[in-house]
């Protein structure tokens, strides 16, 4: 049951859109948490969009596409401290995943404009999420 699988298993995702903003390069650079930028779904999957409205935030999942390779220990660029990749949010990581939670402005069909994505032009999105307050701070009560 606690077997941990081959190294080499390979697992296969498509993006369901990509990003749009003005960054085109990956730099550290916190400005970009006040910028608007959009997620431009593929058209077969609009539908998934129905009632998206119904929330705030959102949690967007990305490839960080233009990052090639990863180092287990570096220093992070928000405090300077020298830690784990796990225990950072460099975008040269082992599988390359990004997660931000950004404030959802608007929808037009198959397009989200969203508040504080930290990712380029041209970004791979993998997955979006509902951001629940009231499921995300009842986890932290319970953990205090």
């Amino acid at each position: 049951m606690n077997e941990i699988p081959e190294a080499s298993e390979r697992i296969e995702m498509v993006p369901v859109g990509y990003v749009e903003n003005d960054y085109l390069e990956p730099v550290y650079n916190e400005e970009v948490y006040n910028k608007v930028s959009k997620i431009a779904l593929k058209k077969e999957f609009t539908e998934g969009l129905y009632r998206i409205e119904d929330f705030e935030k959102l949690y967007i999942l990305f490839y960080f596409s233009k990052s090639k390779g990863y180092k287990l220990i570096h220093r992070r660029h928000y405090d300077g401290e020298i830690s784990g990749v796990f225990a950072s949010r460099s975008p040269y990581r082992p599988n390359g995943i990004g997660l931000t939670i950004v404030e959802l402005l608007k929808v037009e069909g198959n397009v989200l404009h969203v508040k504080g994505l930290d990712a380029i032009n041209g970004t791979p999105v993998l997955d979006i999420k509902p951001y629940i307050k009231e499921t995300e701070e009842k986890d932290e009560e319970a953990t205090d």
